[in-house]
């Protein structure tokens, strides 16, 4: 088809609208502005603005690269054996029983994203709760895009619950609780197991042991996405934490896991999925049913992950003074971001921008909500050259020392601008 007039078999496919996030990334690189400032993309900045490559990174890679038995032949369909058992480590602990049980089935993805399709099409084919309503996935109000786009392709209907408050710039605790205990019994519900995206907004412990209780009650099905471990706190463990409880109350439960924000590995595409099943006399016969499944599906669309990054990851998560130097370098980042938070809190205060600003130190991990409107956003971009999403969301990780105060300066003129 094509020549002669003769019209194509998909003049009824439509333009999909431009993806938003890398729109803004590609008009911040035409505005030739020289105070520009790029506070949309969600990857680590130094404090000149550049992609930072993770010292204990650069020593892994040469490490590699000096291997004369380095190859580069097909992984197993489920990936790097050493990297998926030193992945289960990370995320639930060494001394996890569920990991001595073998209650735990893992797959090395296409990064956290790859993890959560394959996640999302297990449950679509296989996850079968007695009321057939169940089958929805409930998304926090407001998620990470994407995971709406993956759960509809996949055909998981997808439903949200109340999460952030306008009001407070926090949790709506009392709405993501209602919504829960009135969820179909079965219901899958998605969390955000540290640093909530695009919020920045946590559960506390005592929060996250009521969300515990509530889902156990009603028999909710945890499907965890954790892309921020050891980014959001500066600590591995005190962000594994609220996985590692769920474990413990004896969940059967995923995890998607990622580490491009945690090792700076973007480009690279290392994560791992993970399937915990409960404890009883079942386990076994479960992880290996599943296993044998989740392999089908991964054959049937990668057929083997990607091996660079992957062997990256491992060689540190398995070297004792490499991830030594791992956590070293995870305060470093951590750190940079929570002093960026300190410092723009602290000027808009000076300032007396109207509005209160304490949510920006409250707020953790690689992003903010800042409660800017979308009106705000747009005079932000056109008159001041500064990028962010729409919804007001802003990287953290894209302010540093030479422009936090042209950003807070820009904030308080726009925001007094509008509020007149």
């Amino acid at each position: 088809m094509g020549g002669n007039g003769i019209q194509s078999a998909f003049g009824a496919v439509q333009q999909a609208p431009e993806d938003p996030l890398f729109g803004l990334m590609a008009a911040y690189r035409k505005d030739e502005d020289s105070k520009k400032v790029d506070l949309g993309i969600g990857a680590y900045r130094d404090n000149n603005a550049k992609p930072w490559v993770l010292p204990v990174v650069k020593k892994a890679d040469d490490r590699l690269r000096d291997d004369p038995n380095l190859n580069h032949e097909y992984l197993p369909i489920a990936g790097l054996a050493d990297f998926t058992t030193a992945s289960q480590k990370l995320v639930l602990g060494a001394d996890s029983p569920a990991i001595s049980e073998k209650r735990v089935v893992s797959l090395q993805t296409v990064s956290g994203t790859g993890a959560v399709h394959l996640g999302g099409l297990f449950l679509s084919k296989f996850y079968t709760p007695s009321n057939s309503e169940s089958k929805a996935i409930h998304v926090s109000s407001p998620t990470w895009a994407n995971h709406n786009q993956i759960f509809s392709n996949v055909n998981l209907p997808i439903k949200t619950y109340p999460y952030f408050s306008k009001e407070t710039k926090g949790l709506d605790f009392d709405g993501m609780v209602k919504s829960l205990k009135s969820a179909t019994e079965g219901s899958i519900i998605l969390l955000h197991a540290c640093a909530h995206n695009p919020t920045g907004v946590d559960p506390t412990r005592d929060q996250w042991k009521q969300i515990s209780t509530i889902m156990k009650e009603k028999s909710l099905f945890p499907f965890f996405d954790c892309a921020y471990q050891g980014f959001a706190s500066g600590s591995l463990n005190t962000d594994a934490w609220a996985i590692r409880y769920f474990v413990e109350q004896g969940f059967e439960l995923v995890i998607c896991q990622s580490y491009a924000k945690n090792f700076g590995l973007y480009g690279e595409r290392a994560g791992a999925f993970h399937f915990v099943t409960s404890a009883g006399s079942h386990a076994k016969e479960t992880t290996s049913r599943v296993g044998s499944q989740l392999a089908i599906l991964q054959r049937s669309e990668i057929s083997n992950p990607p091996a660079y990054g992957a062997r990256i990851a491992s060689l540190i998560l398995n070297d004792k003074d490499l991830f030594a130097q791992w956590e070293e370098d995870l305060r470093t980042m951590s750190g940079r971001i929570k002093e960026m938070r300190k410092a723009l809190r602290s000027k808009l205060e000076e300032k007396k921008t109207p509005g209160t600003w304490n949510h920006i130190t409250d707020q953790i991990g690689m992003f903010s909500f800042t409660g800017l409107n979308e009106a705000q956003v747009q005079k932000l971009r056109e008159q001041y050259h500064v990028y962010m999403t729409k919804n007001g969301r802003i990287s953290m990780a894209g302010l540093n020392t030479n422009n936090v105060d042209y950003f807070a300066d820009s904030v308080d003129a726009v925001v007094r601008e509008t509020s007149k």
